[in-house]
Order: structure tokens, then sequence, then C-alpha cells
């Protein structure tokens, strides 16, 4: 059984000779989701626009479900779903006729094109009420876009910036969308700025730095690759002044000290004691992707 969506080799793309992707490969299994980080200007899109056949790598390979994605592209339209950063809808649609009009561009009989028309709506709580696209909130209409991106039942999807703009509460049910579609065996591979969301749902993370692959793994992989867990210990201070390992921090009626390590740990909550002090309670914290993205960017 095959269990690999995307594997791709060295792909790279340049304009007029500015290299926009430069020498990216990566593997993406079945029914996982997929990140695609980094700055402005790092090559998410780009890369995301291979990864549909939309534009063509100056070199490299990309095999897309067994399809050899560079010289047969268009086979990609079958078991694809894209979703760009932008949700261009006709505004002078509804959405039962805008979802209905792309149905017969997929060649989805009416039966077919109803039925996934009632599902998608239905579990993305999406109601239109018979109002025009051009009518309804920035949410409503990237939740259209969505459906739009489902409505042939695609095993892979592929998402820019899927959540970019929204209020937080869409934002949430989107990203919680995502993770059922997951559920159902999808494919997803989506960039975002939300880097929270990113590390909630994603599976693995790449990330890009001016066109290349910095690093790429799991959150635990990641975390490992770029700092150690830290801790923050809070503690009531006693009557003698601190002298024990680190900076202590005063914050009303509580101080702090951080540790970079156990051991660092062990030695500060021992001269806490020493001191006459009271330990409160211990933080810990592992490096986030949005402090990653700072690291990668210095």
């Amino acid at each position: 059984m095959v269990t690999t969506m995307i594997s791709a080799a060295d792909l790279q793309k340049t304009y007029h000779g500015f290299c926009a992707l430069d020498g990216v490969s990566l593997t993406i299994g079945k029914g996982t989701i997929f990140g695609v980080i980094g700055h402005n200007g790092a090559g998410k899109t780009t890369l995301l626009k291979i990864l549909t056949g939309l534009i063509t790598p100056t070199s490299g390979t990309l095999t897309v479900n067994g399809i050899d994605a560079v010289e047969n592209a268009q086979e990609l339209k079958k078991i694809l779903g894209y979703l760009p950063e932008e949700s261009r809808l006709y505004d002078s649609m509804t959405a039962h006729a805008y979802l209905s009009f792309f149905g017969e561009i997929y060649g989805l009989d009416r039966a077919r094109i109803r039925y996934r028309t009632d599902l998608l709506l239905g579990s993305l709580s999406l109601e239109p009420d018979g109002k025009k696209l051009g009518e309804l909130s920035k949410g409503m209409r990237r939740k259209v876009a969505i459906a739009r991106s489902l409505l042939h039942d695609p095993e892979l999807l592929v998402y820019d910036e899927a959540t970019s703009g929204l209020d937080p509460m869409t934002s949430r049910y989107i990203a919680g969308y995502l993770g059922e579609l997951r559920r159902q065996g999808k494919t997803i591979v989506l960039s975002a700025h939300n880097l929270y969301q990113v590390e909630q749902i994603c599976d693995r993370v790449l990330i890009l730095r001016r066109g290349k692959a910095v690093a790429c793994g799991t959150m635990k992989e990641l975390r490992d690759l770029f700092g150690s867990i830290t801790y923050t210990i809070w503690f009531s201070p006693g009557e003698k002044a601190w002298e024990g390992p680190g900076e202590c921090i005063r914050e009303g009626s509580f101080c702090h000290v951080d540790a970079d390590n156990v051991s660092a740990m062990n030695r500060i909550t021992a001269e806490v004691t020493k001191s006459g002090g009271v330990v409160d309670r211990i933080e810990s914290h592992s490096p986030t992707l949005e402090e990653m993205l700072v690291i990668v960017g210095k």
C-alpha cells in the first residue's frame, strides 16, 4: 500500500535570474497535514503552486500520488483541491449556483452536485440563505471557497493561508474543520501566518528561508533542533538576598528565575529553599514556531 502522497526532490524555480525556490526536497505522507512557513518572500506560495501544477519548476522532480506532476500536471486536477490566498468568487452568483457551476466543470452529474453541495454547506455550518456571494461576510466567503475546493472529493488539498484575515472564531472553526478532513483521510498542505494554529494541527512543518528549506519535521523534532525545554521557577522569596544562579526578577509578591535545563532548575529550587523561600510553581517552555522563525531570520 502506497503511503506517500507527495515526493519532491531538488525543486528549483527561477524567475528572470531570481531564485524563488532553491533545491527544496520533501516527502508528505497520505492522510497528514503538512505546514509550510517562512517570512514573506521565503518561497511558500511558489512551492504550493508547484505542488498544484500551476507553475512548472525550473528543475527538480515531483511525484503526487504516483503522478509525475512535472510532465502530467493536468492529471492533478482529478485528485486536487486548491485554495488560493484570496477568495475570488463570482459575486453575482449564489453559493448554490457557484458550486453547481464548478461541479459541472469537474464533470459531476446534477444529483452528485446537489448531494455534495448540501453535504459541504452543512458540514461547514454555512447557511447563505439565497444571498449572492458579494453579500456574504469574509468568513462565509472563505467557507464557500473551501466547499468549492472539496466539491469533487479530492484526495489532496493545497491551501494558501486558509484562515488569513478571518475573525478568531471563524479561524478556529476552519482549523478544526481541517482536522476533521484529515480524519477523513485527506492529505492537506497549507501555508499560514497563524503559527500557533500550525503548531496545533500540522503533523509536520517545513520552514523556508529565501527559497531554501531550513528545517522540516514534527514539532518535537523542530524543538529538539532549535532548542530544548526551558523552565521558569516562581517562588515566594525568603528573608535572605538571592545568591543563586540566574537573574532573580520580582513581580508583586513573587520572584522568578529562568533555567536552561533540569540541572539548573534543581539548583535554583535548592537555592530557594536555602534562602527561606517557597517554590510556588515551575513553568516549562518549549520553543514556538514564532521563536524558530526569529532564529531563522537572524
